[in-house]
């Protein structure tokens, strides 16, 4: 009995997760610089910001009460011989 097999193709390569491309790896990369890049940005524009509520030109005036005296903010329609002292 003479047989001839063939010959059985190859099996197929084992299934494994395939691996990220270098362009993920660089579109991650420039994604975190990016945002390094605008942190630094934020920083740096904001440096040393604050605002005050104060009248202007209060810091030349001789006693706190000249200073509010004229303030539109805190006049009222009360007696202005009385004076309140807050300390």
């Amino acid at each position: 009995m003479s047989s001839s097999l063939t010959p059985l193709p190859p099996p197929p390569p084992p299934l494994s997760m395939p691996t990220p491309g270098h362009g993920v790896i660089t579109a991650v990369t420039f994604v975190l610089v990016c945002l390094l890049l605008l942190a630094l940005h934020y920083m740096y524009r904001h440096k040393g910001t604050y605002h005050t509520n104060e009248a202007k030109g209060t810091e030349f005036a001789e006693s706190a009460d000249a200073a509010l005296q004229d303030d539109p903010s805190l006049q009222d329609s009360g007696d202005n011989s009385r004076k309140e002292y807050f300390i």
